[in-house]
């Protein structure tokens, strides 16, 4: 009995988007983060740190609030 994931019933289509949806999240919760600590932005640390938003919330974070208020 197997109860591990099988990779070999996924298309080769599916298993792509997934890793480009990875990358594209790492990059941008890595921007987030980066500018959230210079700020010392500690709440908005946190949230990136445990919440996965597929790099939506991180963007809206690096390009709205963060640019609104202190300049890094």
């Amino acid at each position: 009995m197997n109860n591990g994931f099988d990779w070999g019933a996924m298309s080769t289509g599916t298993i792509v988007l997934i890793v480009v949806l990875m990358i594209w999240s790492i990059i941008w919760k890595g921007l987030a983060l980066w500018r959230a600590a210079r700020r010392h932005d500690t709440v908005w640390f946190i949230i990136f740190m445990f919440l996965n938003t597929v790099g939506i919330l991180e963007i809206v974070y690096y390009y709205l609030i963060a640019k609104s208020d202190k300049k890094v």
